[in-house]
């Protein structure tokens, strides 16, 4: 679904470089500010998804968490106790 909406540049040379561009590309310009809009709005969810990852990955230092190769030898070496343990019971 299609929206409007009125974009006032008051900057003339940044409406103009717009439409420069616009004409350069053969595009509309408001597809070129829809891009840059849309870009600009992944740009800022990227920022906040970095910074929440940076948070969680300090509060899991600060608890002491553990590399994922520390955790596949752990259960690694359950397994295998485990099938020893098992051993010796129906033996």
């Amino acid at each position: 679904m299609s929206k409007r909406m009125t974009v006032i540049f008051e900057d003339e040379a940044l409406y103009t470089a717009l439409k420069v561009e616009a004409a350069r590309k053969g595009r509309y310009a408001k597809d070129i500010v829809a891009e840059a809009v849309s870009e600009w709005l992944e740009a800022r969810e990227d920022e906040e998804l970095r910074a929440d990852l940076e948070e969680r990955r300090t509060e899991w230092k600060e608890k002491g968490g553990r590399s994922w190769a520390a955790v596949e030898r752990d259960i690694e070496g359950a397994v295998r106790k485990r099938g020893k343990e098992a051993k010796v019971t129906s033996a």
